[in-house]
């Protein structure tokens, strides 16, 4: 008896809530359900959800019975009212990482690599889904209530280019653009000039020293545990944008330039490298050398790192060419790497040599008028009668 009153105290308290809650977010929104009544924020360390409440009480239900994944005690995972919107939703928020994640699915799959990603077998995408399902409250054999079902899905590719970082007179400043499904967001690239990777490198106006160690870091900040950075290809070229540029490979997967030292890369969320400054022949007749650093980099599960690592027939690389950079998946910087060219003079050198030249030409000359006069003179005393 007491068990039965209790069912229809439970009963009474949640009709009074589902009453309560159409007087005071709804009024004119109340309609059926609908497919677009849920929307996905993707974004770079967390995914947000909002489902519009009004459809949801109009089905008899209200926010505090749905439920995201099946998951009902933790806080963190349940749903708020926001009625500050028109018409109002309830969010749900949750960090992207496995361990806390209100009980996501994530799957990571592989392809091959199409257009500026073409070079490589092996492109991993990571998809992260779940649903949020309403709890039917009735407790009898039947009910008059619709179940509500919202399914979420946001796919995060792992392979990125970062592009275009010119370093001129300081340290080079990034330029982010954020995009949903993109952890583009939080790569980020820095050239230092110790090996501690302390101190940010300043190059001087008339360029660096040739050999002069720079060292390059790529760092993901804000990360799930579950990733680390993983450099593919790192590469300079005289252009921002390498289409029909002069390029030089640092590294291209299993195979790097002699001059290349790898420090660091899929061991954390951080990947790092050296390398000493160079110059293109092609500018040999200008001052300094100045070219820009292009990465391209890939975000892997730890548990698969390793495997990426390995060189194999299976991971292809070629020297080509890396064109069609969208948007989407580029950093930019407006500093280049400028290097002193010692062969080429300066324009204080230029007008030296100049004047050092139209000095000797003179003297020349002066040293031939003089000895065309000499001979002459001996000539005419030779031919003269006695």
């Amino acid at each position: 008896m007491a068990t039965t009153r209790a069912k229809m105290f439970l009963a009474v308290f949640l009709a009074s809530m589902v009453a309560k809650s159409r007087q005071l977010t709804c009024q004119n929104d109340l309609r059926r359900p609908e497919y677009t009544d849920i929307s996905v924020e993707c974004g770079t360390s967390s995914i947000s959800l909002a489902i519009l409440v009004c459809p949801v009480i109009y089905t008899g239900l209200n926010e505090s019975l749905l439920i995201l994944n099946h998951i009902f005690d933790k806080p963190e995972c349940k749903g708020t009212l926001d009625e500050s919107v028109t018409p109002p939703v309830v969010r749900f928020t949750f960090p992207l990482n496995m361990t806390n994640a209100c009980g996501s699915n994530f799957m990571t799959t592989s392809a091959a690599g199409t257009g500026i990603f073409a070079d490589f077998s092996n492109i991993q995408t990571v998809n992260v889904s779940g649903v949020v399902r309403s709890n039917d409250p009735t407790t009898g054999v039947v009910t008059y209530n619709a179940e509500l079902k919202y399914y979420y899905s946001c796919a995060y590719p792992l392979e990125y280019l970062i592009n275009n970082t010119q370093v001129e007179v300081s340290a080079s400043s990034i330029a982010v653009k954020d995009n949903n499904g993109s952890f583009i967001s939080t790569l980020s690239m820095e050239l230092f000039s110790d090996v501690n990777y302390g101190k940010p490198l300043i190059i001087p106006a008339l360029g660096l020293e040739l050999r002069t160690d720079i060292y390059v870091q790529v760092k993901a900040a804000n990360l799930t545990d579950q990733y680390h950075v993983l450099m593919d290809r790192c590469y300079a070229s005289i252009s921002s944008l390498p289409t029909n540029s002069t390029f030089f490979n640092l590294f291209v997967s299993c195979s790097q330039d002699q001059m290349t030292t790898m420090h660091e890369n899929g061991d954390s969320h951080h990947a790092r490298f050296s390398f000493p400054a160079f110059r293109f022949l092609e500018q040999q007749n200008q001052a300094v050398s100045s070219y820009y650093l292009h990465c391209i980099i890939r975000l892997c599960e730890i548990s698969t790192c390793n495997d990426f690592k390995q060189c194999s027939n299976s991971r292809r690389r070629r020297d080509v060419d890396t064109t069609g950079v969208s948007e989407a998946t580029t950093l930019s910087s407006a500093v280049p790497i400028i290097t002193r060219n010692e062969n080429a003079p300066t324009s204080r050198e230029e007008a030296t040599s100049t004047r050092m030249g139209l000095g000797i030409a003179v003297g020349v000359l002066t040293l031939g008028v003089i000895v065309i006069l000499v001979a002459a003179a001996v000539l005419y005393r030779r031919l003269r009668p006695f």
